[in-house]
């Protein structure tokens, strides 16, 4: 069960506030009152982010186009075998 620490105590007992969190799962920590953070053990918190990533076979199984995982960006860098002073970012000369 969550228990839930005012920010002035999760601070002087951290070390007690992580010990809770690894024996007995996430806490809230509180600024005046209101729920701002969670200390989640690490576990939890891999399984969280590997649960929210796309997977290959959601992404090529899915309904519709989601491309933006898989499409890298249109930047343009300089080709390592084309190094003149067009791409070097000076006039070239005539």
């Amino acid at each position: 069960m969550s228990r839930k620490w005012p920010v002035e105590d999760s601070k002087v007992r951290f070390s007690e506030l992580l010990k809770t969190a690894l024996s007995e799962g996430p806490q809230i920590v509180t600024k005046r009152g209101t729920d701002t953070a969670v200390l989640v053990p690490i576990e939890q918190w891999q399984e969280l982010e590997r649960m929210t990533r796309p997977n290959l076979k959601e992404l090529l199984l899915a309904p519709e186009a989601r491309t933006e995982h898989l499409t890298p960006s249109r930047e343009r860098r300089l080709h390592p075998n084309r190094l003149t002073s067009e791409w070097a970012g000076v006039p070239p000369r005539r």
